[in-house]
């Protein structure tokens, strides 16, 4: 089976939306382009690296509100529209595909065309270089290195989403190590703090680096029908979802029980919450994971509804982290 990139098929006819005509199913359709999962995401590990640097000030050192919000507001739009231009690229690449995993995107059901996507992918990737060079350097490397790999990741002929290990490391790399501690490294320049980081926050880092791994092998489960049929080679497909399933969960558990491990040894947190809270997230994780039926068990049919919804589930588990994580830093 071939690993090129599908042909982007013609789009259905009549559904297409024109701000013009409809600007409030445009705006909704647009904000499904974005991938609100995403968008949630990446707001919140913004402010909450934001907030884990704060909490490291000396008393009476704390900016004013006026350029603590435009410092965050900066590095959040610069985000967020880099966000933007990588789940929009990917969707750009995979219309064919999401006609069959994802038929309520944009793209695959014909609300914005292929030029529609395009116009917004440019601009939004233009104006995430253009409001990081405003934010300065630091924000500069951390945006355009998520783009970097975000367009490795989607666009041919590189395309690493056709492998299952490359894919990995695309995710985890931007998620986990680009995001954090450039961020970390922005908003200490921005507040003229020494430069060098902290335990807690490779800590931090490392849990997400390991959970960007676990969400990179769910959002694969729920997908194979479309990836066997247009040869995304995916773990999934390789191993079964049931295995990668439990591959995932173990990843998980290991990243709770790591952070309550190290907990006593990181400086500027609250050590009892730190460690107390991932142990109770840990528990609700294997309750809801042990409710999940398997495509194997008797009376399952193959398209599994339970593996998106257990997937957007890790994604309230990835947003709760970056408010648990700063709540301890403020604890301590």
């Amino acid at each position: 089976m071939s690993n090129a990139a599908p042909p982007n098929s013609t789009l259905p006819p009549g559904n297409r939306l024109r701000f013009t005509q409809a600007p409030l199913p445009w705006l909704y359709a647009l904000w499904k382009f974005w991938r609100p999962h995403t968008v949630i995401g990446t707001s919140l590990s913004v402010v909450g690296i934001a907030a884990i640097v704060l909490a490291g000030l000396e008393p009476g050192n704390a900016p004013a509100l006026a350029e603590l919000l435009g410092l965050v507001g900066i590095a959040g739009v610069a985000c967020l529209l880099g966000n933007l231009y990588i789940v929009g690229l990917n969707q750009l690449e995979d219309i064919a595909i999401d006609r069959i995993n994802k038929p309520h995107l944009p793209l695959a059901a014909g609300e914005f065309s292929p030029t529609d996507g395009r116009w917004i992918v440019g601009l939004a990737g233009l104006g995430a270089v253009g409001v990081a060079v405003v934010g300065g350097p630091w924000l500069l490397a951390t945006v355009g290195l998520s783009l970097i790999v975000g367009t490795a990741y989607s666009l041919p002929p590189v395309r690493l989403k056709r492998f299952p290990f490359w894919a990995s490391v695309c995710i985890l790399t931007v998620r986990g190590t680009i995001v954090n501690l450039g961020l970390f490294l922005h908003f200490s320049d921005r507040l003229a703090l020494p430069l060098s980081i902290p335990g807690r926050v490779w800590a931090l880092t490392v849990f997400i680096l390991l959970f960007s791994i676990a969400i990179a092998l769910f959002k694969d489960i729920p997908d194979i029908e479309g990836d066997r049929r247009y040869g995304i080679s995916t773990l999934s497909l390789k191993l079964g979802q049931r295995t990668v399933f439990n591959l995932a969960l173990g990843i998980l558990t290991a990243c709770y029980l790591g952070i309550a491990l190290v907990a006593p040894w990181l400086v500027g947190v609250n050590r009892p919450f730190l460690a107390g809270s991932h142990l109770l997230v840990l528990v609700l994780l294997w309750w809801v994971s042990r409710r999940v039926p398997h495509p194997s068990q008797v009376g399952i049919a193959p398209k599994n509804l339970a593996y998106p919804r257990f997937y957007q589930f890790i994604w309230k588990l990835f947003f709760l982290q970056y408010l648990m994580f700063p709540l301890a830093c403020w604890l301590a």
